[in-house]
């Protein structure tokens, strides 16, 4: 499976230039062309998507269900998501998208907030219809957002990430005055699953041990050879591989939010070893735990 890791590379499949900042861009959707790529046929992301957009054409497939991408003004993706598209069909239409990289919010207490926001959830796969006054708002923020990135320096992030939190904060007005979620057995096992996942994972109640795809499968009531199947088709990743992402994620965001030690850290996410924790992370991001904590608080 393929994965579009950085902005930069977004930009570029969109045949746009380059982007003014390297985490985060408000892309004009009517000069966005698809390039004509074998990746469109299945990919993930490292970024959430918020679109607002008119005039789009064309259906996002995720696993086995579909994203109404031609229907209402506001859609979003989150992260990780398996994606498929046909970008002989597909037109962006007018308005904007904003890209944001799962990194970019690390140090922010969005990092955890996100979570929250049902909207970026495997099931949801509907876009929201707005007023004109509800658009008119948005299109304000993501016009802060697109000005704010055209000069970077130590306010920047912090600036950038406080109108992403408004933005979320009213679209999830709007969602949850409007938004019908469809009832899908297939979304609601999926919602169930990244609930169980997310919660463990935040719970820094008491010691446990590392997160078991038997784990899981027992609270959802399901054989792990079942759950590891089902979550392949409908995301394209094995338990296990979802399990060791939400890992990696988690450990960025104690290195780059607290002062924990590595050690603490490895204990805190479930590691009988610091050393192990060590190793798992470096292979997964290419760097030391206390390398990456030392990048990310120098940007």
């Amino acid at each position: 499976m393929n994965t579009i890791v950085s902005v930069s590379a977004f930009h570029r499949l969109l045949s746009l230039p380059e982007p003014k900042h390297p985490m985060v861009s408000v892309i004009n959707l009517s000069q966005s062309v698809f390039l004509d790529d074998e990746i469109w046929k299945g990919f993930t992301n490292k970024f959430y998507c918020v679109a607002l957009k008119r005039n789009a054409k064309g259906k996002i497939r995720y696993g086995q269900g579909h994203y109404d991408y031609d229907k209402g003004v506001l859609s979003f993706t989150a992260p990780n998501q398996v994606q498929y598209l046909d970008f002989h069909t597909m037109e962006c239409g007018e308005g904007s998208l904003l890209i944001f990289h799962e990194d970019f919010i690390l140090k922010h207490p969005l990092a955890q907030k996100i979570f929250d926001f049902g909207f970026f959830s495997y099931a949801v796969n509907e876009a929201l219809h707005l007023s004109e006054q509800e658009e008119n708002y948005l299109i304000e923020i993501l016009d802060r957002i697109d000005k704010e990135c055209q000069h970077i320096d130590h306010h920047t992030q912090d600036i950038i990430l406080s109108q992403i939190d408004l933005l979320l904060n009213y679209s999830s007005r709007f969602y949850e005055r409007q938004f019908i979620t469809r009832k899908n057995s297939s979304h609601a096992l999926l919602t169930k699953f990244e609930r169980f996942i997310n919660e463990y994972y935040n719970d820094d109640s008491a010691e446990k041990g590392l997160l078991s795809v038997g784990l899981i499968a027992e609270a959802l009531s399901l054989s792990p050879n079942y759950l590891s199947d089902f979550l392949k088709i409908h995301t394209g990743r094995n338990t296990k591989e979802h399990i060791y992402e939400k890992l990696v994620n988690k450990a960025k965001e104690k290195l780059s939010a607290s002062e924990l030690s590595v050690s603490e850290i490895a204990y805190n996410l479930g590691f009988e070893h610091p050393q192990s924790f060590s190793t798992f992370f470096k292979k997964r991001t290419q760097m030391a735990p206390l390398e990456f904590r030392e990048k990310i608080r120098n940007n």
